[in-house]
């Protein structure tokens, strides 16, 4: 268990980051490709990254070298600055002192193998740091950037409701509201995870990054001396499950009962229409219904348009079940 200390200064420091991480959601991207169970709301995604796999391997292999399942990866891979953007978040990868380097590859190398060039990225050599920036800049450039727009109308959705949780209770109902993902137990914030751990904020504040590949558990940056950073799930559930009962059916409707639940943690138009086996009008025609009736949202950036499930319609289901 992650045990995170706040003090009063803590929380007025705490903030929620506006827009995802470039590079936590590399890290957490490639962990999904190899999830052996991944959820629906990622499959369409999946099956791209599959029929481009060729295009993808050769910097897929050097990402997983630096994010292995386990107990540790380096945190210089996924830069505060990333949420300047991609550029910025490159520059300071880029920048990263040697002796850091150096300290965080060997504290990997005591769980994991290090790769043939790692110890040339630990001694801080420059022609292996351009080849890694080049390497992230070409992953994100296949695995992110052709998503940017679903991801960051997940993450506005996500965003827009923690803001109103801030709004209305301030950090107190911040924390609460991420529930039943963490709990807040004042003054700690406890997160199921996979070290023990207890992490002492000492006034700094604490930013919560939402992202839309990480799964199951929220991640922290191993070094407490960095800036505290958490970076946590926006859909806590692992799997999208199409549950329908009798009493949910004769409420709605047997279409748009599963319309409802195949929402879960947010999804397109598109992305429901393939979960429910009919057409983008169809859905369309539902959502509008569902949403005039208070039970999902929907949010627009860019391009793309999300529907996301609001608490009364999340109770709706789960009373149904």
């Amino acid at each position: 268990m992650l045990r995170i200390h706040f003090t009063g200064d803590d929380l007025r420091r705490t903030r929620l980051a506006e827009t995802a991480d470039p590079f936590w959601e590399m890290v957490f991207s490639r962990h999904r490709l190899a999830d052996p169970a991944p959820p629906a709301t990622l499959r369409p995604w999946l099956e791209r990254i599959r029929r481009e796999g060729h295009l993808l391997h050769r910097y897929e292999r050097v990402v997983a070298a630096l994010t292995p399942f386990g107990p540790y990866f380096p945190d210089f891979i996924t830069p505060v600055e990333g949420l300047h953007g991609l550029d910025a978040g490159l520059q300071a990868i880029l920048g990263t002192p040697r002796t850091r380097l150096r300290r965080e590859m060997e504290t990997m190398a005591r769980t994991s193998p290090l790769p043939g060039w790692g110890r040339r990225l630990a001694e801080g050599e420059t022609a292996t740091l351009m080849n890694l920036a080049a390497t992230l800049r070409a992953y994100h450039a296949i695995a992110i950037e052709p998503y940017r727009d679903t991801i960051g109308t997940a993450v506005a959705a996500e965003v827009s409701r923690r803001r109103r949780d801030l709004a209305e209770g301030g950090a107190d109902g911040l924390l609460r509201g991420l529930a039943p993902l963490m709990r807040w137990r004042p003054p700690l914030l406890e997160v199921d995870y996979d070290v023990d751990r207890d992490l002492h904020l000492g006034g700094r504040g604490l930013l919560l990054i939402p992202s839309y590949f990480c799964r199951r558990v929220p991640v922290a940056l191993a070094d407490p001396g960095l800036p505290p950073t958490l970076v946590y799930p926006i859909d806590c559930h692992s799997h999208w499950q199409a549950s329908r009962t009798e009493s949910l059916v004769a409420l709605l409707g047997a279409t748009r009962a599963t319309v409802l639940a195949a929402i879960d943690g947010g999804a397109t138009t598109t992305q429901l229409a393939e979960r429910v086996a009919t057409s983008p009008a169809s859905v369309s025609r539902h959502t509008r219904v569902l949403r005039d009736a208070g039970l999902i949202e929907t949010h627009r950036h860019g391009t793309a348009v999300l529907h996301v499930m609001t608490p009364l319609g999340r109770n709706l289901l789960t009373a149904g079940r």
